[in-house]
């Protein structure tokens, strides 16, 4: 008797830098834990493959009502910068620097790297078909590592069985 191994499969629908990291951390320890990975970009989550946006993905301190520049290192008091500060000029420049800055004091990978990581490791990457023909891109618009362009109903069909996260 075969025992088919676990199954997860994630949703990347979201380029922002801190909307990269959850997926590629998550898919890496299910790797270290045995787990069959797949991960499915589609629309912005599509920055993440594109080989010109890889490596220039930010991270907006607007709209994070969670985002407290105190934690990011700056010292702003208990109540972090008021959301009305991430409209400045530079503002995301500032916090994606120091974003960056704080993961590589941690040695977390940049992107580019951590996707070359899970491909290594065995997870399979696919674009979402109708997000690169709205984009108008190809194959040889993605990172290395990236399997095919699917459609969603053939993501479905291949993750079948699969817990999946939409992220």
């Amino acid at each position: 008797m075969t025992t088919e191994n676990r199954k997860i499969a994630f949703i990347c629908s979201k380029g922002n830098l801190d909307m990269a990291y959850p997926a590629l951390v998550m898919g890496w320890a299910a790797l270290g834990n045995g787990v069959d990975v797949t991960i499915f970009f589609t629309f912005w989550g599509m920055d993440m493959i594109n080989k010109k946006r890889v490596d220039h993905l930010e991270i907006p301190p607007v709209g994070i009502a969670g985002m407290k520049m105190s934690m990011m290192g700056l010292p702003t008091g208990n109540l972090g910068i008021p959301q009305i500060m991430g409209v400045l000029p530079g503002m995301t420049a500032v916090a994606t620097a120091l974003l960056k800055s704080k993961m590589k004091g941690l040695e977390v990978p940049p992107v580019r790297e951590y996707l070359q990581m899970l491909v290594d490791g065995g997870a399979k990457l696919y674009a979402c078909k109708l997000t690169a023909d709205l984009f108008g891109m190809k194959m040889d618009d993605f990172v290395e590592g990236v399997d095919s362009i699917v459609t969603a109903s053939d993501f479905i069909d291949m993750t079948e069985g699969a817990q999946i996260i939409f992220i």
